[in-house]
């Protein structure tokens, strides 16, 4: 499979990998660039909120940010759309990925909450349209069927490497800051913590998509339309004529079920349930006694010697035990669900070549409609390791279908509405709708449980609002799989409706 794209006519076989290359990498960081929010919202929050990150201010601030974002990329991802049909796939693309590299370096030297919101919507926003002129680009530089779901299966697996390798990022830093308190005292931030070197990180792809974009092609079948004035004007409202309007809205509902079990379930996991779980626990309950035997350590030490220094270092670990463990495993589970997300992207690729596209869906649908509630109702208190493994498999049937709406949205419009129509179902109803599911978690249903009962209850207070909103979307979403169009003839041609 991997020499099907060296085949391909009109590239030179260096450029066509080359291609390969900058898709791979654009999704990478895609994914990237939107995660590191959840593994970093709750420490950023408390820290400009001033409260601890347990707080109901912080459980608020992290479902509200959620939606917030996906909001602002959804209207500007819309916009997006549009200017990739007009102005071309490859310049759209350029731009958005510069809009997501520097906006998280921005928002490191945050000193109010109003700026971290800012500049995570515009990380949203730079993300939201280059997804989609990503895909769009590539579906037309690889006209032949089985070339282009290779092509396209393939690169979009790597995006889930981005959310494993923010979590080996993040990992990393807290593991230096563990050992060195004061980071790299010699860069201007704010404070030293480990939420702000990880946002500057972001600048990555930025540097590497401006050395290899000058390398690779605009879209073929796009220019030369645009050169022969035969390219269409993309309307709006022609999504919703009696040709498109079926697949305009079916597309547009999978979509936002997709990132409603996102954003209403995964996303909130390592942020906001994490702190309930049982491992956690056990560090609350032995964190007093461990801070009370290195404090009389202390004072037993004489000061000034190296049995004084050790014995320092022992208390100031034992006071931020719970905090280390905490952030640790966020870290894992992030990385579980995101190994769950890459499996599940290599799957979609393998059986894309083989199975019927309106069965492929439901291979993935089936299983969440079932494994989101045990999950969240049954598994989140029980044992760590089967946690975990459930984590695994829910990011693997969501993620898989992100691969599916990805692959699927380029054959079903034409190609002067392929940028529009692939972003209006990304993004009203992914970005718009499916992310309101994380205020509809923590705000509307973790409400409801244990009524009258303290802040400790948060963390089980989503996890339950998690079970319910994942059931309900992967039910929905196998509903609408039975009313997918088919993808577009050669000659472009929308079927009736």
């Amino acid at each position: 499979m991997s020499s099907a794209p060296s085949t391909v006519p009109g590239l030179p076989p260096l450029t066509r990998w080359l291609v390969l290359l900058v898709a791979a990498i654009g999704f990478l960081f895609d994914t990237y660039e939107l995660l590191m929010f959840p593994v970093i919202g709750a420490q950023a929050l408390a820290e400009l909120l001033k409260v601890p990150p347990t707080d109901n201010l912080v459980r608020e601030w992290i479902g509200r940010m959620l939606w917030i974002a996906a909001l602002a990329g959804g209207i500007f991802g819309l916009l997006g759309g549009y200017l990739i049909d007009v102005l071309g796939r490859k310049k759209v693309m350029i731009g958005s990925i510069l809009v997501y590299s520097l906006s998280p370096v921005a928002a490191a030297y945050s000193t109010e909450l109003w700026q971290l919101v800012l500049f995570r919507c515009t990380t949203f926003i730079g993300v939201c349209v280059e997804l989609i002129a990503a895909v769009t680009w590539l579906a037309e530089l690889f006209p032949d069927k089985k070339q282009r779901e290779v092509a396209i299966g393939w690169t979009l697996a790597c995006a889930s490497l981005g959310g494993i390798f923010v979590t080996m990022v993040f990992q990393g830093i807290v593991g230096y800051m563990k050992d060195h308190p004061d980071g790299a005292a010699w860069l201007p931030l704010p404070t030293h913590v480990a939420w702000r070197y990880m946002l500057l990180t972001g600048l990555i792809p930025g540097a590497l998509i401006l050395i290899l974009m000058p390398f690779v092609p605009e879209s073929g079948v796009w220019k030369a339309k645009k050169l022969a004035g035969t390219l269409k004007r993309p309307r709006f409202g022609e999504l919703f004529s009696p040709q498109l309007r079926r697949t305009t809205l079916v597309t547009t509902l999978l979509s936002a079920c997709g990132y409603a079990a996102a954003f209403g379930a995964l996303q909130l996991t390592p942020a906001q349930m994490v702190p309930g779980l049982p491992v956690i626990e056990q560090v609350k309950k032995e964190a007093p006694e461990k801070v009370k035997t290195a404090t009389e350590k202390v004072k037993s030490a004489k000061e000034g010697t190296d049995e004084r220094n050790v014995a320092e270092k022992e208390l100031a670990s034992a006071k931020n035990s719970v905090k280390n463990a905490t952030d640790a495993k966020r870290g894992d589970i992030q990385l579980w669900q995101e190994l769950g997300g890459l499996t599940g992207r290599i799957l979609f690729a393998i059986l894309l070549l083989y199975v019927a596209s309106r069965t492929l869906i439901r291979i993935f649908l089936l299983p969440g409609v079932i494994l989101f509630p045990i999950a969240y109702l049954v598994l989140y208190q029980g044992d760590y390791t089967v946690f975990a493994i459930a984590i695994f498999f829910c990011g693997l049937v969501t993620v898989a279908q992100f691969s599916y709406v990805s692959e699927y949205l380029p054959k079903v419009f034409p190609v002067h509405l392929r940028g529009t129509g692939s972003g209006f179902a990304t993004n009203v109803g992914g970005r718009m709708l499916g992310t309101m599911a994380a205020i509809l978690n923590t705000e509307i249903l973790a409400p409801m449980f244990f009524p009258g009962e303290g802040p400790e209850k948060n963390p089980m207070r989503v996890a339950q609002a998690a079970a319910i909103i994942g059931a309900v979307v992967y039910t929905v979403a196998l509903v609408l799989s039975f009313l997918l169009p088919p993808a577009l003839s050669e000659e472009e041609t929308p079927p009736r409706a």
